[in-house]
C-alpha cells in the first residue's frame, strides 16, 4: 500500500491548454493515492483538449471552469485559503508569461496571482514545443517566477518537445512543497545498492541488495527538503545521481564528495562488496569447474569514520548485529541501523535503530518505504535532541 504522505493536504491543480493535459487524470489519481484531496481548475484552452467531466471523475470534486460569485480563487488560494499547494500541470508558455506579468484572464492565472499574493506554495510543470521553451522571454519569465519562490518540475526534452515531467517526479515535488522541509539547507549523501565486481568480461560478483532501502531513504530526504546526492548504479528523480559499478568506484566517489565539503549527514545504506575476484580477460570457458581467488576489500565505513567530519548513519548486517552495531557507535557512528540478512533484496524488512543513548535500539518494520520514513523520524528526533539546527 502506498504511504499517505499527502494525507490532509488539499492540492489545487490548474490545467492549461497543452496537449499534455491528457495526462492530468493519471496525475490526479497518483496524488489521491498519496492521500491528497485534489481540486481541478481549467482554462478554456484546456477544456478544448480534455473534458472537465474527466477531471471531476478523477478527483471526485466539481472542476472549476469559471470563477463565480463564490470567489473560488480566494476560498482556496487567498489569505487563509484551504489549499496546501497550487500545482499548474501542464503549464503552457502563454500561462507562464501571464503569471509573470500578473495577467488574470483565465481561472488558472487568477488562482496563481491569488496564491502568490497569499504565500501558498506554487509548483509549475511546463509542457510545450522545445523551441518555445528556449524562447528568451519564456526563459526570463521562468527565472522571474523562480525568484518569487515558484517551484518547477522541469520538462523532459524529447522529440523536439519539452514534454511534461514524469508523474512520479511531479508527485515527489508536490510532497517536498507541502511537508515543511525540516531538512532545508542540509546536504545528505547516500550510498545505495550493491556493487558489481568483474569476474571476467561477462560475469560479475555482487550481493543480493536491490538498493530499495537506499533509494527510499534518499527520496525521503528530498521530500523533507534536503539537497541529496546518491552514489549508486541507478537513477532517481530530483536528486544528484553519481553512477558507479564497483566498490572501488563507490569509495572514490564518496572520498571526492567528502573532500569537497562534508555533508550534514552520510547514510551508508549500500551493501558494498567485501571481496573482489582477480579479473580474467575475456570470458572464462563454461562447462568445467572454476576456482576464483577473492581478495578482501577495504571497508568504506571504516575510512569514513576515521577521516570524515560528518554525522554517519551506518547500516550493519551480521551474525551478532547488536555488539557489532555498538562497536560502530563507539568508533564514531552517529546512528546505526541493524538489519538481518533476510531483509536484503526484499520489499519488506525488519530493522533496529540504535544511537549512543539507546541500549537495544528501536525496532522498525514494514515496507522499505515505511521503514525509510520511520528511520527519518528517528534521525530528525535525534537531530533535535542533539541541538542540530
Amino acid at each position: 500500500m502506498t504511504m499517505q504522505t499527502l494525507a490532509g493536504k488539499l492540492i489545487v491543480i490548474g490545467v492549461t491548454g497543452s496537449i499534455a493535459a491528457v495526462e492530468t487524470v493519471r496525475l490526479i489519481h497518483a496524488l489521491r493515492r498519496k492521500g491528497a484531496t485534489v481540486q481541478p481548475v481549467m482554462s478554456a484552452a484546456a477544456q478544448g483538449i480534455i473534458h472537465p467531466d474527466a477531471l471531476t471523475y478523477a478527483s471526485g470534486r466539481e472542476t472549476i471552469t469559471r470563477l463565480s460569485g463564490l470567489v473560488e480563487h480566494v476560498t482556496f488560494c487567498g489569505d487563509g485559503g484551504s489549499a496546501s499547494l497550487l500545482l499548474i500541470a501542464p503549464c503552457t508558455a502563454n500561462t507562464i508569461g501571464k503569471i509573470a506579468y500578473g495577467i488574470d484572464d483565465t481561472p488558472v492565472t487568477t488562482f496563481a496571482t491569488t496564491a502568490l499574493g497569499s504565500g501558498i506554495p506554487v509548483l509549475v510543470v511546463p509542457a510545450m514545443h522545445h523551441s518555445m521553451y528556449r524562447h528568451p522571454a519564456v526563459t526570463r519569465n521562468i527565472k522571474t517566477l523562480g525568484s518569487w519562490g515558484v517551484g518547477f518540475a522541469g520538462p523532459k526534452i524529447e522529440e523536439g518537445k519539452a514534454k511534461i515531467a514524469d508523474i512520479d517526479e511531479i508527485v515527489l515535488r508536490c510532497e517536498r512543497a507541502v511537508l515543511g522541509r525540516p531538512l532545508a539547507g542540509k546536504k545528505v549523501l547516500v550510498t545505495s545498492g550493491g556493487c558489481r565486481e568483474p569476474v571476467d568480461d561477462v560475469r560479475v560478483l555482487t550481493t543480493r541488495s536491490s538498493g530499495r532501502m537506499g533509494r527510499e531513504l534518499a527520496l525521503d530526504a528530498y521530500r523533507l527538503g534536503a539537497d541529496v546526492t546518491v552514489v549508486h548504479n541507478a537513477t532517481l528523480p530530483c536528486v544528484r545521481n553519481v553512477l558507479i559499478e564497483t566498490s572501488g568506484e563507490m569509495r572514490e566517489a564518496v572520498r571526492k564528495y567528502l573532500k569537497k565539503g562534508s555533508p550534514d549527514l552520510y547514510i551508508s545504506a549500500a551493501a558494498i562488496s567485501d571481496f573482489a575476484p582477480i579479473r580474467v580477460d575475456g570470458k572464462i570457458a563454461s562447462g568445467t569447474p572454476v576456482t576464483l581467488d577473492l581478495s578482501p576489500l577495504p571497508k568504506l565505513i571504516d575510512s569514513v569514520l576515521e577521516h570524515a567530519e560528518t554525522r554517519v548513519v551506518a547500516f550493519k548486517i551480521g551474525r551478532k548485529p547488536l555488539p557489532e552495531a555498538k562497536a560502530l557507535l563507539s568508533r564514531g557512528a552517529w546512528m546505526v541501523v541493524m538489519n538481518a540478512p533476510g531483509s536484503m533484496g526484499t520489499a519488506t524488512g525488519s530493522y533496529r535503530v540504535l544511537t549512543r543513548k539507546t541500549k537495544t535500539g528501536k525496532p522498525v518494520t514494514g515496507t522499505k518505504e515505511e521503514i525509510a520514513a520511520l528511520i527519518w523520524q528517528e534521525i530528525l528526533a535525534e537531530m533535535k535532541i542533539s541541538g542540530i539546527s
